[in-house]
């Protein structure tokens, strides 16, 4: 460890001053052998941390208490400190001409932490105690309409899916937001602490560093995002224009005609994804013929055959089954005599072959498709498994989260065919119906995963104050969303804090990218597969060659530039929405006709 040689330099240099005090040697300029060297040291040390720490992590979001808090904190602490420690050491190399591996390991160790933390041991401990207790208060969270009745999250997130009562929806959205409200000050601290942490590493702050991890500046990579977003903003605002009014027909004046659509009426509990009020706007004579939830449900299918038909997609491409600890290790249903982080997981936890998923599993179609997203992290987990350890994660942190949804793009009527779930795919003359489902919770989401990282850059750059915390937020989900707060919204509130990624200090751009990456995987796969039909009718299942091309990009890891990732599935160098415009081609010529002389925007 570089603590032992450090205290060896250290006593050292006392020994020669006692000695007669005589000057210490400057250091020798370094050499490409001792970065080399410095590499390896750091990569062994740092994969046993993460190691113990990915463990301390699982017992902390599966048994909630104060101790396995605790004990998470203490080990994040000691990641945390070590790699900031070989972070800070590293620059010693910056200026030599380096292989091109070890040029490369070098600038992921610098950028891999999402919270730097400060150099002084006390103040990087509060850092991990903060982020520890804030997910902590998100896990714990309630709302207790009574004094004898209190629902968590999963109990609000079943009835902002399924309540029509407008009351009701105001009544559970305004009560979880309220949890935010007791995090704000500590994420007033958190912020403070993390900044620091950033610039003592070179960065203008924490949200400069999260920019700098795709190989491009940070203002370049804001352009890009902006790029991407005016790609696909004409079909979201069409998208918004059609369930304005439809909505309006529903719940009348509550709706404006032409305003930003109330927060609590989208069926979800940040509005983020449309598809629970799919029943509200779907075009009468669109109907698909089947219903997945109730299929699942009436075959009695449980949570673990729900996670088989997930491994059976990929086995079908030619990927290895799932290695049997997984079957005995992950968390399918939440536990009846414990505290647990619910939100879906996925997990690496030696770096190996220790996969898991954490899922409070429904028999929906909605966590049917969650779980093909989980098992594509795991998938690409076990692929990039032998690269050395600093390149052992993702071309960029939207292609993990994309690599999941392409496989659930695949999830078509054709596949449910052959899972013998359905008798017959219905006449492509439903595919509005199917294709304005999707686009609900694709289409929808694309300025929600703008948002939150838009909101918190500000935050760490200081264009957002604490005194503006509310106010801000707001602000940004009506320019980007058109959505609007259910009530009027005070400062004493912190209604980010009722997203997880908030509190959890989870970079978020990245399901943006994966909501873009995923359509031009889908598109690219779907073209390697042969088929030459509708995007949304192409099913990869079953198709080896789509596989392999799928396999050889996973094992490239991090190991190369993004860029040269994108190359290997797609041909393209660039981030393209343009698939998303080709996938949905039928539906935005339709909304286009559905919006004739209604109000567009907000």
């Amino acid at each position: 460890m570089r603590s032992v040689s450090a205290s060896g330099a250290l006593l050292a240099g006392l020994l020669a001053a006692a000695a007669g005090g005589a000057e210490v040697a400057p250091k020798a300029a370094p050499t490409v052998e001792e970065a080399t060297a410095f590499v390896h040291d750091a990569e062994k040390a740092l994969l046993q941390l993460w190691i113990e720490q990915s463990r301390a992590d699982w017992i902390k979001s599966t048994y909630i208490t104060d101790d396995s808090e605790i004990l998470a904190a203490q080990a994040a602490d000691r990641t945390i400190a070590a790699t900031t420690r070989y972070a800070r050491d590293s620059v010693r190399y910056d200026n030599l001409k380096l292989p091109d591996d070890t040029a490369r390991k070098l600038k992921l160790l610098k950028l891999s932490m999402t919270m730097p933390a400060p150099s002084d041991p006390a103040e990087r401990a509060e850092l991990t105690r903060l982020a520890t207790a804030m997910e902590g208060m998100y896990g714990k969270g309630k709302y207790c309409p009574t004094k004898d009745r209190c629902l968590d999250l999963e109990d609000i997130t079943k009835i902002m899916a399924t309540s029509r009562d407008a009351r009701e929806l105001l009544d559970v959205w305004t009560g979880w937001h309220a949890i935010g409200g007791p995090m704000k000050k500590d994420y007033v601290r958190f912020v403070e602490l993390s900044n620091k942490g950033a610039r003592e590493l070179g960065f203008k702050d924490t949200g400069a560093m999260w920019r700098s991890k795709y190989d491009m500046t940070p203002e370049a990579f804001s352009a890009e995002l902006d790029r991407l977003w005016e790609q696909v903003r004409p079909l979201y605002l069409s998208l918004h224009a059609y369930v304005r009014w439809k909505l309006r027909e529903k719940y009348g004046d509550a709706v404006p005609a032409n305003g930003p659509i109330p927060a609590h009426l989208l069926g979800n509990m940040w509005a983020q994804t449309w598809d629970n009020v799919y029943p509200l706007v779907a075009p009468k004579d669109a109907d698909p013929g089947y219903d997945l939830t109730r299929i699942l449900k009436s075959r009695q299918t449980d949570p673990l055959q729900m996670v088989r038909y997930g491994e059976g997609f990929f086995s079908s491409l030619g990927f290895a089954p799932l290695p049997k600890t997984f079957w005995e290790r992950s968390m399918f249903t939440k536990p009846r005599d414990r505290e647990v982080v619910c939100h879906a997981s996925a997990w690496d936890i030696d770096f190996v072959d220790d996969l898991r998923i954490k899922m409070c599993i429904d028999i929906t179609a909605e966590d049917f498709t969650t779980i093909h997203h989980e098992l594509g992290h795991n998938y690409y987990q076990r692929a990039y498994d032998r690269q050395p350890a600093l390149f052992r994660d993702s071309a960029n942190d939207g292609f993990h989260e994309a690599v999941g949804d392409t496989i659930a793009l695949s999830v078509t009527p054709e596949y449910l065919v052959k899972l013998g779930l359905l008798d017959r795919a219905p006449d492509t003359s439903k595919d509005i119906g199917l294709l304005l489902n999707k686009a609900l919770e694709k289409i929808a989401f694309l300025p929600f995963g703008l948002v939150i990282d838009q909101y918190r850059w500000k935050i760490f750059s200081g264009e957002i104050t604490p005194a503006q915390y509310n106010e801000a937020w707001w602000a940004l989900r009506r320019k980007y969303q058109g959505i609007a707060p259910a009530t009027p919204r005070g400062e004493d509130l912190f209604d980010a804090g009722a997203k997880y990624h908030v509190p959890a200090n989870v970079p978020y751009t990245r399901y943006f990218l994966a909501d873009i990456l995923q359509f031009q995987f889908h598109r690219a796969l779907a073209k390697a597969s042969g088929c030459n039909g509708p995007l949304n009718r192409c099913s990869i299942y079953g198709n080896r060659e789509a596989g392999r091309k799928l396999q050889d990009m996973l094992a490239m890891g991090c190991s190369k530039p993004w860029p040269d990732a994108l190359e290997a599935i797609t041909g393209q160098r660039q981030m393209d929405a343009t698939a998303i415009r080709d996938y949905f081609a039928p539906l935005q010529k339709w909304l286009d006709e559905q919006n004739k002389g209604k109000p567009m925007g907000w």
